[in-house]
């Protein structure tokens, strides 16, 4: 009953939800950012065997 009461209380509360929506917002972008780069790296791999 108690901790109950703490979770809500905690859920409730304006801390949680900016944190909330900076995971979300992290969330969305970062698979974004791996991808990118990813093919920075493929990029610069592949200018670095052509100059050779």
């Amino acid at each position: 009953m108690i901790s109950s009461i703490m979770v809500t209380s905690i859920q409730n509360n304006d801390l949680y939800d900016i944190g909330f929506g900076i995971g979300y917002i992290l969330g969305k972008i970062f698979p974004f950012l791996i991808f990118g780069a990813i093919i920075f790296l493929i990029i610069k791999i592949l200018k670095k065997k052509s100059k050779k």
